[in-house]
């Protein structure tokens, strides 16, 4: 096998500059989450051609001057790095490899950069599928959400070869504040899943605690300035607590989202011999989220089908 730096030669990576002003950016998916990321890109000075199922979700892009393209091959055809953040493995499958996908219309040299939660496997697959073209692809999914996009202060999780990681990190740098190589393809989505399998149980405590506040006649504002900032904290609390006191069950991340996260870590799981009893209870509460008709709602509409449970109706509750 050569090394990577032979192939990166050959295939025509040391020639592409990372720089504004002379990389073209091609963005898939610019959803909740992409519209904030691409456009911070743009911002940076790096031109940008994108695409979306639904066009009115790229508009505040083309405003801004991003051109539209029809498909992600077109993307792909006219883009050195082309990033995809879409919803399910089945849509990076489509998006990535489809005969309308970006493998299909991206030049030996170009990166693809799939920033979706996903499988492992296939991250991989589409490593070794690109490689075969002469194209390099690097998983790098987030965390942070909604505001962490819109505050470019994600959490970026890179699988993939070092010296294509390395050439992306000002890219990268422009989207978040906190940026690991993990490792070789997949490798972003593996830690990526146990940041799954954090928050998974974590939410089930926050909305609990504020169960049991609101029950005990507490003031959960002032509840949350004593617990928050101690060893009880997390970005979780902190940040959507206050979103659940003010019933503002807007998605930074969608519950049907979480679900598929948390069955691929479960799938992992199970493939790996590993029990994971707390992520599989965490599974089927948000399973019962979703059955109420929220899985288009924030992960942490947990509340909702945690209190009625309790049969209480939540307070302010539309």
């Amino acid at each position: 096998m050569r090394r990577t730096r032979d192939f990166v030669e050959s295939s025509g990576m040391a020639d592409l500059t990372i720089e504004p002003g002379k990389t073209r950016i091609g963005w898939i998916g610019t959803g909740v989450m992409g519209c904030s990321m691409v456009g911070h890109l743009m911002a940076a000075g790096y031109s940008a051609t994108v695409y979306n199922r639904s066009r009115s979700k790229a508009e505040p892009l083309l405003a801004k001057g991003a051109a539209w393209a029809d498909t992600p091959k077109r993307v792909a055809e006219q883009s050195d790095v082309i990033f995809s953040i879409v919803g399910f493995p089945s849509d990076v499958r489509e998006v990535t490899l489809g005969a309308q996908g970006s493998l299909a219309g991206a030049s030996a040299g170009a990166i693809l950069v799939d920033m979706t939660t996903s499988e492992p496997s296939l991250a991989v697959e589409i490593a070794e599928t690109a490689k075969a073209k002469g194209v390099h692809s690097v998983d790098a999914p987030v965390s942070g959400g909604d505001i962490g996009a819109r505050n470019a202060a994600l959490s970026i999780m890179i699988g993939g070869e070092k010296a294509i990681v390395e050439k992306l990190t000002p890219l990268f740098q422009a989207m978040g504040k906190t940026i690991v190589h993990q490792g070789g393809p997949g490798a972003g989505q593996h830690t990526k899943m146990a940041n799954q399998i954090l928050i998974a149980t974590n939410m089930i405590g926050v909305c609990e605690s504020l169960l049991y506040g609101y029950k005990a006649g507490l003031n959960l504002e002032t509840m949350l300035q004593s617990v928050g900032p101690g060893a009880a904290g997390s970005w979780s609390l902190s940040n959507l607590g206050p979103r659940i006191m003010q019933n503002n069950f807007d998605p930074g991340f969608f519950v049907e989202h979480f679900i598929k996260d948390m069955g691929i870590a479960l799938a992992e799981a199970k493939r790996m011999g590993l029990s994971l009893p707390g992520l599989a209870l965490s599974e089927q509460l948000y399973l019962s989220v979703k059955a109420k008709g929220w899985g288009r709602n924030g992960t942490h509409a947990l509340m909702l089908a945690l209190a009625e449970m309790s049969g209480l109706d939540w307070p302010k509750r539309k």
